[in-house]
């Protein structure tokens, strides 16, 4: 009897043990599955941040793009800007240039001005002279009734003696070309030795011419030229308008070298 009991009682054993071990296996089954659920939901927790971060740098990224491109834009503007003040520069640069060659050619002017004023200071005291600029020319100007007679070309003692002494005068500066030019009033002169007034004021700068080349003026430095009546310096109307506008005058010829944009003039003439 006892040992049918101890068998009875093995299966019961082995029973209970299986059900222990089922029990144990669906609990162990189910921790696994909430495990794996919390997992899952953490899992799509992190995938739909990772998807919103994913979106977020996207949109930054859109927003980096489009500063990339504004920059780029304000980059070219400012080049473009760049480049037009350099060119603003230039411009400045050249034209203050040109500015101070203007005025240091009309500082070296007035410098040659004055200081033929001062070497005729003398004559112009003496009433035999004056000088002026006419036309932007330095111009010694004398009254041709000091040197000629009325209608007449020939010299006057006077005349000749205070064109010497302008010539000495014009030969001491150096590096100058003179002009003399004969003018004369309206009114006017018809002889066989002077036709017109053209002739009577051509053959007057001529003899002026004579005169100062026998003062020592060298030939190459001085030519003469007639300008009748059509320059006029006063009204013909009255007697002295009239006197005023018989003259010869002594026109110092300008020297283009020393003038801006000379060089320029220059090459343009050799094309």
């Amino acid at each position: 009897m006892l040992f049918l009991l101890a068998l009875a009682c093995v299966p019961k054993q082995d029973f209970e043990n299986l059900s222990a071990e089922v029990t144990s296996a669906r609990a162990e089954l189910t921790a696994q599955r909430t495990y794996s659920q919390g997992r899952i939901i953490e899992l799509e927790a992190a995938l739909a941040d990772a998807q919103s971060q994913v979106s977020a740098l996207g949109s930054d990224l859109t927003a980096r793009e489009g500063e990339l491109s504004r920059l780029n834009a304000e980059q070219a503007s400012l080049l473009k800007d760049r480049s037009r003040l350099k060119a603003s520069v230039e411009e400045m640069e050249s034209a203050l240039n040109e500015l101070a060659l203007r005025k240091r050619a009309a500082e070296q002017r007035v410098a040659q001005y004055q200081d033929l004023l001062g070497r005729f200071q003398s004559l112009i005291d003496a009433g035999k002279l004056s000088v002026k600029i006419v036309d932007g020319r330095m111009v010694v100007q004398l009254a041709t009734d000091i040197l000629f007679a009325s209608g007449s070309a020939e010299l006057s003692e006077d005349g000749s003696a205070a064109l010497s002494e302008v010539a000495g005068i014009l030969a001491s500066i150096p590096d100058r070309r003179y002009q003399i030019e004969g003018h004369t009033d309206n009114v006017p002169i018809q002889n066989a030795q002077y036709p017109s007034n053209w002739e009577l004021a051509s053959g007057r700068s001529i003899v002026v011419l004579k005169a100062m080349l026998a003062a020592g003026l060298d030939a190459d430095r001085v030519s003469a030229s007639s300008f009748a009546d059509t320059h006029p310096v006063s009204s013909n109307d009255t007697t002295a308008g009239r006197a005023a506008n018989r003259r010869i005058e002594i026109v110092v010829v300008p020297d283009l070298s020393q003038l801006p944009g000379f060089d320029e003039l220059q090459a343009v003439s050799k094309e």
